[in-house]
């Protein structure tokens, strides 16, 4: 059993779970995730590590509220237990001094692309940071993001930020503004991941994604998170989750994201009648 140090919500529909689990915050690297239950009866799902503390033996994740066992997790409160909290998994993220880089984030991704972001900066690289956000009250983690960034951009659809673009036209204009981008790193929701690799296709630039596919066991033995990259068959659990996005089928991605749409809805329409007659 692992104990809840902290749950809050940060804004509508994200939340911040931090877990304490020594033995993991000891091993974490940017880019690696942890698997959950929120109890006995749950699910399994991946939680991106958005940051760790080595001393107090903590780890930090947002989720978003979205199914079954994301409602039960944002109902859990400070000294609830989890039966379930296994982790660092995944291949940590390739860090390396590769000139300026692009980091964007949206929605889970704000928070699970800062580690990645500071470590980066950490081994000298320009740090460009460019978050997604559909309205200004969406945006969290603003100050922490700006500190491990040498620029700092958001890409919003209403009138507090400049920018009312969508995140691809945005990454445009950033990459002509530069001139030179070596390396475009990119976590958040399937659809903008794909839309940021689209934007740098036909341009060259290197670009890494981190992906979500459905996930259950976490250690390549149920096969259910397995995605093709470069024709090749891959598990996002021990082969990622960092792939090249230009690399991806990401057609083949997205048909997969929805092999359990009806489920969920019936899932989540049962728990909550259930929980909440």
């Amino acid at each position: 059993m692992a104990k809840i140090l902290r749950r809050e919500r940060l804004v509508p529909n994200i939340h911040l779970l931090e877990v304490h689990a020594p033995e993991i915050a000891c091993k974490c690297q940017p880019g690696q995730f942890v698997i959950i239950m929120p109890d006995e009866r749950g699910e399994r799902i991946p939680l991106t590590i958005a940051d760790w503390d080595k001393k107090k033996g903590s780890i930090t994740s947002i989720f978003m509220v979205v199914g079954t066992s994301t409602h039960k997790l944002s109902l859990l409160n400070t000294g609830d237990e989890v039966p379930v909290f296994v982790g660092p998994l995944g291949m940590p993220s390739k860090v390396e001094k590769y000139g300026t880089v692009l980091c964007t984030g949206g929605c889970f991704g704000i928070a699970a692309i800062y580690p990645v972001a500071r470590a980066l900066k950490e081994a000298g690289n320009k740090i460009i940071t460019l978050l997604d956000a559909k309205a200004s009250y969406l945006l969290y983690w603003e100050d922490k993001l700006k500190a491990v960034s040498d620029k700092f951009f958001v890409a919003s659809r209403d009138s507090y930020y400049n920018c009312k673009d969508y995140i691809p036209h945005v990454i445009s204009n950033v990459i002509k503004e530069e001139k030179k981008i070596d390396r475009v790193i990119s976590i958040g929701c399937t659809y903008l991941i794909y839309t940021c690799s689209e934007a740098t296709r036909s341009l060259g630039i290197k670009t890494i994604v981190s992906l979500n596919p459905i996930m259950v066991d976490g250690t390549g033995m149920c096969g259910a998170c397995r995605v093709t990259v470069d024709g090749k068959t891959k598990f996002a659990c021990v082969d990622g989750p960092d792939f090249d996005g230009h690399l991806v089928d990401w057609e083949e991605l997205f048909s997969r994201r929805k092999a359990y749409f009806e489920d969920e809805i019936q899932s989540l329409d049962f728990w909550e009648k259930k929980t909440f007659p």
